[in-house]
């Protein structure tokens, strides 16, 4: 054995171990918490189960699963990414979570990293279960996987800097009320689980410009009609993504 086994060696880890270290931190934190799972799990998968199962809503031709399951895809991005990102962080935001970490050694930029990977990480889990029980409720997907992976990207990219913003601007309580009332809405009115010709032609041209209403329609057109790239869906995402991030970038305070 040398002698220098033994020696100090003081300094922060390779940033790259940070950031992994953090990710894996954030997604336990995630996943072990009741609401969160309420949110990204339960909720998707009830509404894809009872709504493929009872004729409630009138879904068009063809298989309700085949209508909906795109939907409630669209639905978990924005639980993961917008809704429970955005209680997660005001919270931590509140309690000085956020001020203690950024006085580590991790970048605050790293931290804000390790935060999308987990979110990533959730997603992966999501889509993955609510895939398979749709495959059990007879789905039968089409498209080119590319072009549905491009509007999970960009929709996690929105939804994310969506829900940065509203962590790091508002207190806690308000975006606790604020995020679970945003996604109230938007499952209604987002196209997730009524179709967006039920709308009067004036509301549902608003409508068709959020995030949700891109994303799942566009894995609506891909997934169930075969479509090829949807630009537009794909162009909405990317601005909403753009003004999101930027925005959270710039107003995003740490205490």
């Amino acid at each position: 054995m040398s002698a220098e086994t033994f020696t100090p060696r003081p300094g922060a880890a390779p940033l790259s171990r940070m950031i992994r270290a953090q990710a894996a931190l954030e997604t336990r934190m995630l996943l072990r918490n009741g609401e969160q799972l309420l949110l990204t799990v339960v909720i998707p998968t009830l509404l894809l189960v009872l709504f493929s199962a009872v004729d409630i809503v009138d879904t068009g031709e063809g298989k309700a699963v085949d209508f909906l399951a795109p939907g409630v895809l669209a639905l978990a991005v924005m639980s993961t990414a917008f809704t429970g990102q955005a209680i997660a962080t005001g919270f931590e935001r509140r309690y000085g979570v956020l001020k203690r970490l950024g006085a580590t050694p991790l970048p605050r930029w790293a931290l804000m990293t390790a935060k999308t990977c987990s979110v990533l990480v959730t997603e992966v889990l999501q889509i993955a279960l609510l895939t398979v029980i749709a495959f059990a409720l007879g789905w039968s997907p089409q498209g080119n996987p590319f072009a549905v992976l491009l509007l999970l990207v960009l929709g996690t990219a929105a939804f994310s800097g969506l829900g940065l913003l509203m962590a790091g601007t508002l207190k806690a309580e308000v975006t606790l009320a604020a995020a679970n009332l945003v996604f109230l809405l938007l499952l209604v009115g987002g196209g997730v689980i009524v179709p967006m010709e039920k709308f009067p032609g004036g509301v549902r041209a608003v409508l068709e410009l959020l995030p949700i209403s891109a994303l799942s329609d566009g894995l609506r057109d891909v997934l169930q009609h075969g479509a090829g790239m949807p630009w537009g869906d794909l162009g909405i995402l990317a601005v909403w993504a753009v003004l999101g991030l930027g925005a959270a970038a710039k107003l995003f305070r740490w205490e």
